[in-house]
């Protein structure tokens, strides 16, 4: 019994002292979570207290620049008010100065009407006292006064005659004496006052490629993409050992040029294929032609050349394509206009029509026109046609003897074209006839029914002629082909031989919708 009761004991004081130990535990959490209440409070005071400080030290930035900001266009406003007070000023003063100026334009618009009319009756008295004068010479002269005039005029026309015939044969002896050597003095004045670059034009361009496999993606599979480009441009594309370069062969620059840029523009966008280069071909050919229009405007503008038809601009900007006696047409037009233009003011004549007689005197070699005329009558006729001067007109004409000379600027015209082609390195070998025979080997291949295009290429060794596969057989091409073969023979004179080809082509077109 007392056992148990010790126990019993035991357990109720470990019981009590649980409780104890809950109690005082409760007070510790609850004084450690008034303490944190107390804290947190605390925080949220001191972050309030910053956010306030943070707002009114924006509030106070913003309003510093508002003021700023008002102040800046106070001034712009207070320039502005002066700037209009000036004006007004001005425009007041102007006004003042305006209304001064009418008074006295009235004052002396009436002065001058009082003076018109004094001036009226004293010419009316003037006449009548005149009248009475002559009245009294007749009648103490025993003639009247048309027959005085009359012989006073044949009298003086008499002195005059002579007079000036003695003056003119002075005048002509010292001009033999004199005219050579002042002729001299100016020629070699114009030449030393002008300077020119010259460039042999040639037959060949050279497209330089960044490697040699883009050589095999310009012919093409089975050379399609080559024929194509050839096919379209006229132009012969050699294709051989030379290392990163294509030559291009063809007598008309124009033709180069295109197939150059065509094939710049192939190899740059990287599709080459017989349906984008017909594309490309035709977008470069339309750029070539608004380009020959800006090179003809541009030169008129540097010569300082205005008023010309745009059709004479645009044969000019053409000249760039062309070259006479292997001297490049343009430079070789704009040296004679400024040649033209220094000669005409050493002589005191006009040098702006002397420099546009100058500049339009080969126009005729670069026309459209295809006449049996020299290119000088040519150049005469188009120049007439487009409204310029007969004196420009006649100077075109008369620079290789076709026309006889009506003015001075026609001489100047003449010797200064042959001062520019006399230059040192200005030209070379007579190529004329050269072009004659290509030009006549592509018109003989357009006469044959079914041909569409001809090119002369390989420096005229060689004829392209194009044929409609709609229009022309295999057996009708190769009868073409036999025939100019013949035809060229018999008509015209060519060293060595001339390959005819006949290419007929037929192209399947269809479009995936």
């Amino acid at each position: 019994m007392e056992i148990i009761t010790n126990i019993i004991i035991a357990i109720a004081s470990v019981f009590a002292g649980g409780l104890l130990t809950i109690t005082f535990l409760r007070k510790g959490i609850a004084k450690k979570g008034e303490l944190l209440l107390n804290e947190a409070k605390n925080q949220a005071e001191v972050i309030k207290k910053d956010k306030i400080l943070q707002a009114k030290e924006k509030f106070l930035q913003l309003k510093a620049d508002h003021e700023k900001y008002i102040n800046e266009k106070n001034i712009i406003i207070s320039r502005n008010e002066n700037r209009i007070k000036q004006k007004e000023t001005s425009i007041s003063t102007k006004y003042e100065e305006y209304q001064r100026k009418q008074k006295e334009l009235n004052s002396l618009k009436n002065n001058l009407t009082n003076q018109l009319d004094i001036i009226n009756k004293k010419q009316i008295e003037l006449e009548k006292g005149i009248a009475k004068q002559i009245e009294k010479l007749e009648s103490i002269s025993g003639i009247s006064a048309e027959e005085a005039k009359s012989q006073l005029i044949e009298t003086l026309r008499e002195d005059a005659k002579s007079e000036a015939m003695v003056y003119i044969k002075d005048t002509v002896e010292e001009a033999r004496i004199t005219a050579s050597r002042e002729a001299k003095k100016i020629v070699i004045e114009t030449i030393q006052r002008s300077a020119a670059e010259h460039a042999i034009e040639n037959t060949v361009s050279v497209f330089n490629i960044e490697n040699d496999e883009i050589k095999g993606r310009i012919i093409g599979r089975e050379g399609r993409n080559i024929r194509a480009l050839e096919a379209l441009t006229g132009i012969e594309i050699v294709i051989d050992d030379s290392p990163e370069a294509i030559i291009l062969s063809g007598f008309d620059p124009v033709r180069r040029e295109i197939a150059r840029l065509s094939l710049h523009k192939l190899v740059t966008d990287g599709r080459i294929h017989p349906a984008r280069i017909e594309e490309v071909v035709n977008k470069t050919r339309k750029q070539i032609e608004q380009e020959i229009i800006e090179i003809g405007k541009r030169t008129t503008i540097d010569l300082g050349i205005h008023g010309m038809h745009h059709e004479l601009i645009r044969l000019i900007g053409k000249m760039k394509y062309r070259s006479s006696y292997g001297q490049n047409l343009l430079q070789h037009s704009k040296e004679v206009a400024n040649l033209c233009a220094t000669m005409a003011a050493e002589l005191g004549l006009n040098p702006k029509r002397a420099k546009r007689a100058g500049l339009l005197h080969d126009i005729g070699k670069v026309s459209d026109i295809e006449q049996d005329l020299p290119h000088a009558i040519l150049g005469s006729k188009l120049a007439e046609k487009f409204k310029e001067k007969p004196e420009i007109f006649n100077a075109i004409g008369a620079h290789h003897d076709e026309l006889e000379m009506t003015s001075l600027i026609s001489p100047i015209v003449q010797i200064c074209d042959s001062i520019s082609g006399a230059r040192p390195g200005a030209r070379r070998e007579i190529v004329e006839a050269y072009i004659q025979r290509l030009n006549k080997l592509e018109e003989l291949a357009l006469k044959y029914p079914g041909v569409v295009k001809t090119y002369a290429i390989q420096a005229g060794r060689e004829l392209r002629v194009i044929v409609g596969a709609e229009n022309v057989s295999d057996k009708e091409a190769t009868q073409i082909s036999y025939d100019l073969s013949k035809k060229i023979q018999d008509e015209m004179t060519y060293p060595g031989q001339i390959k005819i080809t006949v290419i007929r082509e037929t192209r399947a077109v269809s479009y995936a919708k």
